[in-house]
């Protein structure tokens, strides 16, 4: 039940529980303890550059670079969309890759990746090394997003920085009153920070749809 719209109330249980046996069942065993610590090992995103003289270096070390441009593209399609209309060998270099592990995707250090692969990868302009894009074609799970978020941005000078995602999403999923049969697809809208003050290049995403997962985050 909620009052208005977008409200989460959480609804009181029935349901009769011994304190005593809830206690026990919460109880965690040393052996509970070892497993969760090492699944969370697991799962840490590690981040890996090579800005520095080709030679890799930890998301952590050094000081954080400049960056006035960073685009990343979250999805197989999009990350497709950047290999055939922006990213050209001539142009671009690698200098990054996200290496992270979940039940549904496990990626590696490598940068040899073929399409079918799941990776995220960090490209440099040659021409201006100050604009990055990414191309992040795995999933990034709930527990993972800040993980991400904060060993990537942590690496980036954020005055003046500027950061455009590029995601997709089902067209079945699109709330409008029109009927869904009758739009173009695919089609392009737009959602901007208050602090993005150029002009947006399509039509503003309309309320009541959202946006998900990473590219919310």
């Amino acid at each position: 039940m909620a009052t208005f719209f977008g409200e989460v109330v959480v609804a009181p249980s029935r349901a009769g529980v011994d304190d005593e046996s809830a206690e026990e069942a919460c109880e965690e065993t040393p052996e509970d303890r070892e497993i969760r610590r090492e699944l969370e090992k697991k799962r840490e995103v590690d981040v890996l550059w090579t800005l520095k003289s080709g030679a890799s270096a930890g998301s952590s070390a050094g000081e954080p670079f400049a960056c006035s441009k960073f685009i990343v593209a979250i999805g197989r399609n999009a990350a497709a969309f950047l290999s055939s209309f922006v990213l050209d060998s001539v142009c671009w270099e690698v200098v990054g890759v996200v290496k992270l592990w979940n039940e549904w995707c496990r990626t590696s250090n490598t940068t040899n990746v073929l399409p079918t692969d799941s990776f995220c990868l960090f490209y440099q302009l040659i021409s201006d090394p100050t604009v990055l894009l990414c191309q992040c074609s795995c999933y990034v799970a709930e527990d993972q997003q800040f993980q991400w978020l904060e060993k990537v941005f942590g690496c980036m000078q954020k005055e003046g920085l500027q950061v455009t995602i590029l995601s997709t999403c089902p067209v079945a999923d699109y709330k409008t009153q029109e009927s869904t049969l009758t739009l173009t697809s695919p089609f392009l809208k737009a959602l901007k920070t208050k602090e993005f003050k150029e002009q947006v290049c399509c039509p503003l995403l309309e309320q009541p749809n959202i946006v998900r997962d990473l590219p919310a985050a």
